[in-house]
């Protein structure tokens, strides 16, 4: 069964880091852009992140030199390294696949994962 796995949310102060990690199972990463969105209570789903099966990154300007998107396809699995966190930086995460990424158009996602709690503190 094609399935997106997320972990690695949590409860961190102001300033500090975590690290998702988005896994794939039933299909490979490496004819895939994976996405990163993120969702505030009450609000639109927001684009963050993406990364290209060719490695290639793109990033949404609020976290731009703060949050690092990396994939290791032996795992098949697509990382997001936030750091230096801010409290609006808070929301559900998501990962999803899209044949191509983007950040402004979640409708083009085919998977999507069930999404980890990211809580920042202030």
């Amino acid at each position: 069964q094609v399935q997106l796995v997320e972990s690695g949310g949590g409860l961190v102060q102001a300033g500090g880091s975590l690290r998702l990690s988005c896994a794939a199972f039933e299909f490979s990463l490496d004819a895939y852009a994976i996405g990163w969105f993120r969702q505030a209570e009450g609000k639109e789903r927001e684009g963050v992140s993406c990364i290209t099966s060719g490695g290639s990154t793109f990033y949404t300007d609020s976290v731009k030199g703060r949050f690092t998107v990396s994939s290791d396809n032996a795992k098949n699995t697509v990382y997001l390294q936030m750091n230096s966190l801010k409290p609006e930086d808070t929301g559900v995460y998501y990962c999803g696949a899209a044949l191509f990424c983007s950040t402004k158009d979640y409708s083009g996602y085919d998977y999507w994962g069930q999404g980890t709690q990211v809580t920042v503190s202030s």
